[in-house]
């Protein structure tokens, strides 16, 4: 009588991912106190970011919401209220601010972005130099915003400005630009375009040294021409980083105070006014402390909503899920 024995058991098989991988061990005493002394180190700097930045917010937020009273001791914040926030939508001169600062900022940023893109694609296909004339880029950048008003301030000068005596040996009648609704405007926004547009230039340039070479060889290769390329591979893989630099100036142009301070005191009339130069008129002159929290608070709920939508309409690759394909 044979006996048959029992064939052995198949060993477990192992397919890489699909290997389960272990349990995960709880934090060791050695990380929980490490990461114990790298919270008491970075506290410091937190108090620090948490004094000047979130406790000014919460503070005139606060302040928006309340009647504050003023005496020759200081103010002191009153009942909560929303009066100020109603006498801000039925103001004429709030409406006119938004309108202005809502135009100006699409104007710029879109005439920024237009001419940084060219100025990128023109810096890119430069073999010698490009270090040199990116400098010279950076220089209307770094200038304090201020420093580079007051000189555009001296061009538009309508006695001995260079655009005044321009105008006035080309035309033979005088021009003051700066004392014009719309000329003042236009001068304004070309003084800001001056200033931001090596910005947005030097953000599209990294973007474009970031592309695959492959992918635009490939559709060279297929008979694409250099506008095909451009419109249909080249621009759509540009996107997010176009994003970024259109997010920034949107954040930089809606909140613009020191170009019209300077050049035109928000004149003529309250043509130039900006939301911020408003506030700071409201406040620091009218000494208007909770209309001046108002259109401070409004301001900054119009940008985050407006940053919010441009996100969500460019898709930009900042934490939000894709859509569903």
């Amino acid at each position: 009588m044979t006996s048959t024995s029992a064939p052995p058991a198949a060993a477990p098989v192992k397919v890489g991912a699909l290997t389960t991988p272990p349990p995960r061990k709880g934090r060791s005493a050695r990380d929980r106190r490490l990461s114990r002394l790298g919270w008491g180190f970075a506290s410091p700097a937190l108090f620090v970011v948490l004094a000047v930045t979130v406790f000014p917010i919460v503070f005139s937020l606060a302040m928006s919401f309340s009647e504050v009273k003023v005496s020759g001791s200081g103010f002191r914040l009153g009942a909560f209220t929303g009066d100020n926030y109603a006498e801000l939508l039925t103001s004429e001169r709030w409406r006119q601010a938004l309108l202005f600062t809502v135009l100006y900022t699409l104007g710029t940023v879109f005439v920024e972005v237009v001419l940084g893109t060219l100025i990128a694609l023109v810096l890119e296909r430069l073999s010698g130099g490009r270090g040199w004339m990116m400098a010279l880029l950076l220089l209307p950048w770094a200038m304090i915003t201020v420093v580079s008003a007051q000189l555009w301030a001296y061009v538009y000068n309508g006695v001995y400005g260079a655009f005044s005596v321009a105008y006035e040996a080309v035309t033979g009648s005088e021009m003051n630009v700066l004392g014009t609704s719309v000329p003042a405007i236009a001068a304004m926004s070309v003084a800001d375009i001056w200033k931001t547009t090596p910005f947005v230039a030097i953000i599209v340039l990294a973007g474009l040294v970031m592309l695959p070479d492959d992918v635009t060889e490939a559709a060279r290769v297929d008979g694409a021409g250099a506008w095909t390329v451009w419109w249909r591979i080249r621009l759509p893989l540009l996107r997010p980083t176009l994003a970024i630099a259109v997010l920034f100036r949107i954040l930089q142009a809606f909140g613009i105070f020191d170009l019209p301070f300077v050049l035109t005191g928000g004149g003529p009339g309250n043509s130039t006014e900006s939301l911020a130069l408003l506030g700071w008129q409201v406040m620091f002159q009218n000494l208007s402390f909770g209309p001046g929290a108002a259109v401070a608070a409004s301001t900054a709920g119009l940008v985050l909503v407006g940053c919010l939508v441009f996100l969500k309409a460019f898709r930009t690759q900042v934490g939000e899920s894709e859509d569903n394909r």
